[in-house]
Formats: structure tokens, C-alpha cells, sequence
């Protein structure tokens, strides 16, 4: 199969502003960031990977109290200040919980 130069020129320009497009929406979300009045928020995969913990983990943490959340849209959400002080309090003692 022959095509001439004109055809592959405007074919692959096509292409690369398809590429262009995806990659941009692929950086906005990047950039997107869930706030609260200027107050960052984390979500339950963000503390895992932090934490290196299991969700299974982290619910308990918030089942007993230790870590307050908040769920919108029923989706849960941690502030950054609260996370900060449960890290203070509670992971730095060696992982050992308050009872």
C-alpha cells in the first residue's frame, strides 16, 4: 500500500494532536488536588501507600477514633492537619496505639 507524502504528513499530525489532547487531560488531573478551604485532603489509597498499611489497617485506625475523617460524595477523606497530628501521636511511638 503507497501513500503519498501529503496524506502521511496529515495523517501523523492527526495523530500527534490526539497525543497532544490526551496528554493534557492526563496533566490536569495530575494537578488536581482535593482542598478544603486551602487545607489539602487525602484519600484512603493516598494514606496507604504512605503509611504503608492496608485498608484493613487504616479502618481501624478510624474505628477506634484514632484518625477522624470526613466522607463526601461516599468517599472518605483525611484532612492534612488531622493526619499530621495522628502521625505525631500515634506512628511515631513505634506504631504502638493508645488503648
Amino acid at each position: 500500500m503507497y501513500i503519498d507524502k501529503e496524506n502521511f504528513d496529515a495523517w501523523m499530525e492527526r495523530i500527534w494532536e490526539k497525543l497532544e489532547s490526551i496528554e493534557n487531560r492526563i496533566s490536569g488531573k495530575e494537578k488536581t488536588r482535593h482542598t478544603i478551604n486551602g487545607e489539602r485532603l487525602y484519600d484512603n489509597q493516598d494514606l496507604c501507600f504512605m503509611f504503608n498499611i492496608s485498608k484493613r489497617t487504616l479502618q481501624r485506625f478510624r474505628s477506634s477514633g484514632l484518625l477522624p475523617y470526613r466522607k463526601i460524595s461516599q468517599k472518605l477523606y483525611y484532612l492534612e492537619s488531622e493526619v499530621l497530628i495522628f502521625i505525631k501521636d500515634h506512628l511515631k511511638s513505634g506504631g504502638k496505639q493508645a488503648k
